[in-house]
């Protein structure tokens, strides 16, 4: 049985850490494969690590919503300088599945259905990270039934600020926190998000079983391409 391996960003918060943990042992359970669980950056074990580490056929998830640098570059990098066959799959990002677990972190933190909310995204200077938000966007619009503008913390995009105020047109704001774990990232999106005037702000992703069902999902789906590797 090819092991699973996945890749979060990593962050210094050890909750946010344990988030991808959690997925991973999930997702293990779920496949009867032996798992893994590396990060790109700020938490050990790092990804190149792990792959280098072993021979054993092994598929590598990123446990990444969209596009970017550590998509494009230092993920398959560390694939390539793999000492066994490895098949990397495509992000959990954007996908329906995670449109439904942000509808009910918006529920759970009190929003109403077909209200106005504000998608926040970490943000990546990539322009390939673009239409991965849009499409997320158009995902979690479809099961909200509401209007949804996307913004950023950093990078390229709307600030939440302005998007806030621009969805406060069409009543009380709800913020969607588009992020994986708690982390850096997900304390400055709550604050910017509350100071801008939201009325809700939803927690963040986590360690979801859905989430754990798609991470099966990407791994089933990259068999094929790590046999022929074989």
């Amino acid at each position: 049985m090819s092991r699973l391996v996945t890749v979060a960003h990593g962050t210094r918060l050890t909750a946010g850490n344990a988030i991808a943990a959690d997925l991973t042992a999930q997702a293990s359970a779920l496949l009867g494969a032996p798992a893994t669980t590396s990060y790109v950056e700020l938490c050990a074990p790092i990804v190149n690590d792990v792959l280098a580490g072993s021979s054993e056929p092994t598929v590598v998830v990123p446990l990444l919503l969209s596009t970017g640098f550590h998509v494009k570059v230092d993920i398959p990098a560390a694939v390539h300088g793999s000492r066994g066959p490895a098949a990397l799959t495509r992000p959990l990002g954007p996908d329906p599945v995670l449109a439904g677990v942000q509808r009910r972190r918006l529920l759970e933190a009190g929003a109403r259905p077909g209200g106005p909310v504000v998608m926040v995204a970490a943000g990546s200077n990539d322009p390939d990270a673009v239409p991965d938000l849009a499409l997320a966007q158009r995902h979690l619009a479809a099961v909200w039934g509401g209007p949804v503008l996307v913004a950023t913390v950093s990078g390229a995009g709307r600030s939440i600020e302005d998007a806030v105020a621009e969805a406060s047109l069409y009543g009380d704001v709800a913020v969607s926190t588009y992020l994986l774990s708690p982390g850096f990232f997900s304390r400055k999106a709550a604050t910017l998000a509350t100071d801008a005037g939201a009325r809700w702000v939803s927690d963040v992703l986590g360690a979801d079983a859905e989430i754990a069902e798609l991470v099966a999902l990407r791994y089933r789906e990259a068999l094929g391409a790590l046999r022929l590797a074989a």
